[in-house]
């Protein structure tokens, strides 16, 4: 191996998204540095099967009302 062109691999800490934590080696951030999960095999639809549609501020309205009328034909 050469030296100096490998990131340094050190022990971080990872939370889930329920709260659990481990300790795992990674080449993330700084040694002791702690990873917060947005999704995790806990909580992704891949992996449970429950999937949910997430509408955070109407933004599926939003989107249809500003292209109701894309594609409709009118008669001239």
């Amino acid at each position: 191996m050469k030296s100096g062109i490998h990131p340094e691999y050190h022990e971080i800490n990872v939370i889930m998204t329920d709260g659990t934590e481990y300790k795992t080696r990674s080449c993330y951030g700084s040694a002791g540095a702690t990873l917060r999960l947005d999704v995790d095999p806990k909580s992704h639809p891949a992996w449970t099967g429950v999937h949910r549609m997430i509408d955070s501020g109407g933004q599926v309205a939003k989107f249809n009302k500003r292209f109701a009328g894309i594609g409709a034909r009118t008669n001239k």
